[in-house]
This record gives structure tokens, sequence and C-alpha cells, in this order.
């Protein structure tokens, strides 16, 4: 596996957030190469539909993406893990695959009918609606258990 790739629609002004991404995304660099990209938001007026600003969002991800990527949405209807299983789902990853392991979070209004079609496997953190913000600590904090969870590291307590 070429690394991991966490993938994020808009950026963040929190600093909070960035930092705490940070925290986990260096924790993880130690076990395998992290890359965090930003997609900027396109430019849209408070006009602008949802739908037109998914489709725009959308076409941005879709050109981020390297062909043969294993890639995983991060949708609220998406399927459901144990910290547990989602180890079990990355390390299948890390030694099935060649390329990147690429997670995306979208925008607030989730992603375009074009990636759905792209990438259909969805995975979700919780049946609840989390911050699109704060869903990317989330999925950073998970990313580092399940390489914990891997290697048998004391991080993860059943």
């Amino acid at each position: 596996m070429q690394g991991i790739t966490l993938l994020f629609v808009g950026q963040t002004a929190d600093d909070r957030v960035s930092s705490f991404l940070d925290e986990y995304v260096t924790r993880t660099s130690r076990f395998v190469s992290v890359d965090v990209k930003t997609l900027p938001e396109p430019k849209t007026t408070k006009n602008t539909p949802p739908s037109l600003q998914k489709e725009l969002e959308g076409a941005s991800v879709l050109e981020a993406v390297t062909q043969g990527d294993e890639v995983f949405l991060l949708d609220e209807k998406g399927k459901e893990y144990t910290s547990r299983e989602f180890a079990g789902l990355v390390e299948k990853m890390m030694m099935t695959t060649s390329k990147r392991l690429v997670f995306v979070v979208g925008g607030p209004y989730g992603f375009s009918d074009a990636v759905y079609k792209a990438f259909p496997r969805k995975i979700s953190l919780s049946r609840m609606t989390l911050n699109h913000r704060m869903v990317r600590i989330f999925l950073a904090e998970q990313v580092y258990r399940a390489l914990s969870i891997i290697r048998n590291l004391p991080y993860h307590h059943d």
C-alpha cells in the first residue's frame, strides 16, 4: 500500500480542529505514510443550491483521486464498524492493495451522485449526524486506533 490519504472538502479555520488532526496524523505517520489533502470549497453564493454545490465539490473529489485508489466515502448511510472491525478493514487493504487507501469527508451537504457512483464504498462513524469538521478528528483518531490495534499496541481497550 502506498499510504493513507485523508481527503477533506473545505478548509477549517478552527485551530483546535487542526491541532487534534495534526496530533493523530503525526502519531499515525509512525506506522504508515499519511497525507492530508484539503480541497477548496467551490466559489458559491448564499443562493447557490446545495445540489450545485455538491456537483462542484464532487468534480474536485473526482479529480483528486487517482485511478486504482481504494476509496471510502464517510457517509451517514455507510456501513458502521467497531474499532476492531475497522482495523480489520484497514489491515486487509494494507495487505491486498498497492495503491493509496483514501478516506473522503465531503462538504456540509454530502456527495454528488457522480461521486457516489464512482466510489460506492461508504463507511459511517455514527448513525448520528456529525459536524463535517469534527469528522476529520474522529476519522484521524480511528485510523490511528486501527493501526494501533493491528500492531497490538495498548492504545485500544476492549
